[in-house]
């Protein structure tokens, strides 16, 4: 996820502090993963460097001055193009879990048992969301659904690859 577009998308509602934008990000996007302040104002720094933010008011009082910074028109030019260019899919074609796969059968070790292990790993984590998507509102059903149905096919790469173990053990083994 960028952060840098998601903060200045969320700026296109409306002028805000630093400490509210990562309120609403938080509420919207952070429920695993919550921004720290530091990362924010970093963020905005940036955005402000680059143009694509400004203050719109400095507030003084009895703390530090407070900056509430608006989205500029580039800003929003820039938010637009991201919004409107397609993620890169994911083609997962260094996968870690292949590799562990290969190499346990170069070394002589139970490949079935790796898969077994990761498939149970994969099918904890399914049921884990599901009782979290039943639970929360539709944003937080959505995001679950996403990554459950990307463990599907994970467990759909697991079990072709288990019925193929002998097949791949002759070829690696060449």
């Amino acid at each position: 996820m960028s952060v840098s577009h998601t903060l200045l998308a969320l700026l296109e509602r409306g002028p805000r502090h630093g400490y509210d934008l990562k309120q609403e990000f938080d509420a919207q996007f952070g429920q695993d993963r919550p921004l720290h302040y530091g990362q924010v104002y970093a963020t905005l720094a940036r955005l402000l460097k680059n143009g694509l933010v400004e203050v719109d008011v400095v507030e003084h009082g009895g703390g530090p001055e407070r900056k509430r910074y608006a989205i500029t028109a580039a800003g929003v030019s820039d938010v637009e193009g991201w919004l409107s260019r397609p993620e890169r899919p994911d083609l997962y074609l260094n996968s870690t879990l292949y590799t562990k796969v290969v190499l346990a059968l170069l070394t002589g070790r139970d490949a079935a048992t790796i898969l077994d292990v990761q498939r149970a790993a994969h099918l904890d984590l399914m049921r884990e969301l599901t009782r979290r998507k039943t639970r929360g509102d539709l944003a937080d059903a959505l995001i679950c659904d996403h990554a459950i149905f990307h463990l599907e096919a994970d467990l759909r790469w697991l079990e072709l690859t288990g019925s193929r173990l002998d097949r791949l053990a002759a070829e690696v083994r060449r």
